[in-house]
């Protein structure tokens, strides 16, 4: 299951997307499904409902499912989606995925009530990720170029951790997947 095509991608995703997904009744692959079809509901374009649906692909990059962050491990994930991203889809897609995890220190610093939203493993990860930010690193992400679609991101994120919630299948995003690789080859 190489990661370098779109179909690599999705059967990542298929195969193991049935790992636990931190301290939530969900795995890797609901909390997926679940974000692609928050950010389709609510209109955030083609580009930010891939990244929504493979910003943690980074967490499936090996067969064993291990909770890093109960180990006191930051596995930065953001950083591995995001390589993988990039090479497929370009900076729209994977932009948003490297940057989520900063977004959600953002917005624990800008709107400071947010962090008391936070799930349990994400309060966990937000201490090992760096807490909240200084005001220097809060001027840095907002003049990153998609720091407005990491916000999107990660409130999709934060919402989609419904235990049995029912959305669309998998499937249901290849086709949009292929057209923006597609789309990104031809540039």
């Amino acid at each position: 299951m190489p990661l370098s095509t779109v179909g690599g991608l999705f059967d990542r995703m298929a195969c193991l997307g049935q790992g636990a997904y931190g301290l939530s009744d969900l795995t890797q692959g609901e909390h997926a499904l679940q974000s692609a079809a928050l950010a389709r509901g609510r209109n955030l374009g083609d580009a930010l409902t891939i990244a929504a649906l493979f910003h943690d692909i980074g967490h499936l990059r090996s067969a064993t499912d291990e909770a890093l962050a109960d180990r006191g491990i930051d596995d930065r994930h953001e950083i591995s989606s995001a390589r993988i991203l990039d090479r497929l889809f370009g900076p729209d897609v994977s932009e948003p995925a490297r940057l989520h995890v900063l977004a959600k220190r953002y917005l624990c610093t800008v709107e400071p009530a947010y962090a008391d939203h936070l799930s349990d493993d994400s309060k966990l990860s937000l201490t090992l990720q760096g807490g909240a930010m200084t005001p220097a690193d809060v001027a840095a992400f907002e003049a990153e170029p998609h720091h407005d679609a990491a916000v999107a991101l990660r409130r999709v994120d934060d919402a989609a951790k419904v235990p049995g919630l029912v959305v669309p299948a998998l499937e249901t995003y290849r086709a949009t997947a292929e057209a923006l690789a597609e789309r990104f080859a031809r540039r």
